[in-house]
């Protein structure tokens, strides 16, 4: 049977949101500690996926200025292939909503949707914990969405802890800057000292911020404004080290009639946080499918 014969299936690879960003310290290797919170969201990518019996994987729609080899989700596929020793491949298109260098966790949720679906349409058997652990290997960020449950984050963002947030819907805006993440963690002015937080004092509503947003302001003018702007409908911050910026309301109506205000050059959405990810939802679906 040719590639072209088998049927697409689509997964869904949901945004993030980090609610709060510290640095409490650096490890011996130069890598910095982080505090964070991961929101995860019911809006995102959608990665579709196309079974070969070749072992070939490729990616149909190539991102722009990405090279094959070095799309997370490529890579992610390719990895799970030599983990699991599976002679299967895949055809992987994406259809991207998530802006790139946002800090929205794009790559790193089309990454962890390749690696669990995946796992699943090519009966791999490996479990949550060895998809994680190979996630990791492509990005910090990466576990959270394999786990797909909103989490407390430590370590470099690689430990995990359950977190019961209360649900909201955020406005997303998107004020078309691509922010590098490497330059913002090699900044000088980069607060690295922030004092350490627990969940219950996170929980309880103690300040926290965002450690980057005062680089990313002072660097880039189009996000500065835009915190300002989404700033006057609520409390408007920076979501990971990326140009996207969000805003918690109580209804999606409000939502909606933030985003839909906009000025030009300012793209909004609309999203609901979740306790479980789409993509952990889609798996269920699909064993329940299969009796």
């Amino acid at each position: 049977m040719t590639a072209d014969a088998v049927a697409w299936s689509d997964w869904p690879a949901p945004a993030k949101l980090n609610l709060f960003l510290h640095i409490v310290g650096r490890r011996a290797d130069g890598y910095h500690l982080l505090q964070t919170a991961f929101q995860l969201l019911d809006w995102g990518d959608t990665v579709r996926l196309r079974l070969r019996e070749d072992g070939v994987i490729r990616r149909i729609d190539p991102l722009p200025g990405v090279a094959a080899d070095d799309d997370l989700a490529v890579r992610a596929a390719r990895m799970l292939q030599e983990a699991a020793g599976v002679r299967l491949g895949a055809d992987i298109a994406i259809d991207k909503r998530i802006p790139l260098g946002g800090g929205l966790g794009g790559g790193s949720s089309d990454a962890a949707t390749a690696l669990v679906a995946l796992n699943a349409l090519w009966r791999a058997g490996l479990d949550e914990d060895r998809l994680a652990a190979l996630g990791l290997r492509l990005g910090a960020d990466v576990p959270v969405f394999v786990r797909g449950r909103s989490a407390w984050a430590e370590g470099v963002g690689e430990r995990l802890s359950a977190l019961a947030l209360p649900e909201r819907w955020y406005a997303v805006v998107d004020p078309g800057a691509v922010v590098p993440t490497a330059a913002l963690f090699a900044a000088p002015e980069l607060t690295r000292a922030a004092p350490q937080l627990t969940i219950p004092l996170f929980l309880a509503g103690v300040r926290t911020s965002n450690v980057f947003e005062p680089v990313v302001r002072e660097r880039f003018p189009a996000v500065a404004q835009a915190l300002d702007w989404l700033g006057r409908h609520g409390e408007a911050r920076l979501s990971g080290s990326g140009g996207c910026i969000f805003a918690a309301v109580d209804t999606r109506e409000t939502a909606m009639k933030i985003v839909e205000s906009c000025p030009p050059g300012m793209r909004g959405y609309a999203a609901r946080g979740v306790a479980v990810s789409p993509l952990l939802e889609r798996i269920d679906e699909r064993r329940t499918e299969a009796g």
